[in-house]
């Protein structure tokens, strides 16, 4: 059986995942931008990955919508826009997707699926995660640059499409509960804004220490304030959460002994913030230190260096050219965490 799938949102992940799917036989179908969407049909699909995997898709084996009529045959539909994009794009799958669809969002952040399943209420939407950096390097070549696996909510609707990931080179990681792993991604996606404030890829702003104490600080409060709203999140990483706000800020030998799969990305992958800032668009701050501030705010607990890595992102959304150094982005976190505190005992004494 061929399977008809829609892909609502074709950025780098949407493309990539949607195009190894279409390499494994699907008829899947992208929507998204003219931008990429011109560069797809010219150039087809060019798949790699940092383990030497490579593989094309020529541009006659799948189909390019901006507007999603394809969902209307589609057995399966894969939301995998921006987070801020989710109320806006699925309101355009109403009136043209089947009732009993199997829906799953590919998204970071926390209650995406919650958004989706109160729009398409006729139905089967499922939270998932995408656990891996994908980077478009042009013409149609998109490249996974990290380790990881598509997470997906457990369900018998999921039975039928898990082989089609399996052919695929994307087996599908099935949880009963998706939430762990939800606050699990949402700690390493915290290094999202230090990657994009520094200007650097990925691997070379993890090999410094100074922006791995950066992302340590802004886990570590994110620990504290999921530790008292009861959040647990899950063990994605060889090292467990906890742990790793240690490791972080060890010397580059040591923490490379320890986490060196931490560093072990293609040296050209950066994060999608940076390319969200680089290309003049919305980022996903909101969802991700944003959230951990917002639940700060219900729990009675200040996240003040989230709190500023949200501000200095809004003021790179706002044209704000500057690339911090490790020292300077550290030593601005620390104030804000030392100010945090201060108003936090004074709330208390007061």
């Amino acid at each position: 059986m061929t399977f008809r799938v829609t892909v609502l949102g074709a950025g780098s992940v949407g493309i990539f995942v949607g195009g190894k799917l279409a390499a494994a036989g699907a008829e899947v179908t992208f929507v998204g931008r003219p931008r990429l969407l011109d560069e797809i049909r010219a150039h087809g699909l060019r798949l790699s990955d940092l383990d030497g995997g490579d593989e094309r898709v020529a541009p006659d084996a799948f189909g390019a919508e901006t507007v999603p009529e394809s969902a209307a045959t589609a057995d399966l539909v894969l939301i995998t826009v921006k987070s801020a994009q989710t109320g806006e794009a699925v309101a355009e799958l109403v009136d043209r997707i089947g009732s009993g669809t199997v829906v799953v969002s590919l998204q970071n952040g926390i209650g995406n699926d919650t958004v989706i399943r109160e729009v398409l209420t006729s139905c089967v939407v499922l939270a998932g995660m995408v656990m891996f950096n994908v980077a478009h390097q042009g013409e149609g070549h998109f490249r996974r640059g990290t380790e990881g696996v598509l997470a997906v909510t457990d369900n018998p609707a999921v039975d039928r499409f898990a082989p089609l990931f399996a052919r695929a080179g994307l087996p599908l990681d099935r949880h009963a509960d998706l939430l762990p792993v939800q606050w699990a991604k949402l700690l390493l996606n915290l290094n999202n804004p230090v990657n994009a404030l520094s200007g650097l890829p990925l691997r070379d702003q993890l090999a410094g220490r100074d922006y791995r104490r950066c992302l340590s600080l802004a886990q570590a409060e994110a620990l504290a304030v999921m530790r008292r709203a009861r959040i647990r999140p899950a063990r994605l990483t060889r090292v467990p959460p906890w742990l790793m706000v240690r490791v972080l800020g060890l010397p580059d030998v040591v923490f490379t002994r320890l986490a060196g799969a931490v560093v072990a990305v293609d040296p050209q992958a950066r994060s999608s913030m940076a390319d969200d800032l680089e290309l003049g668009r919305r980022t996903e701050i909101a969802w991700l230190s944003g959230e951990i501030v917002n639940l700060g705010r219900m729990v009675g607990m200040p996240a003040p260096v989230n709190a500023r890595l949200t501000e200095l992102i809004g003021a790179a959304e706002r044209g704000d050219p500057r690339r911090w150094a490790g020292t300077e982005l550290l030593a601005e976190l620390r104030a804000a965490k030392s100010g945090g505190v201060d108003a936090a005992h004074s709330a208390q004494r007061g």
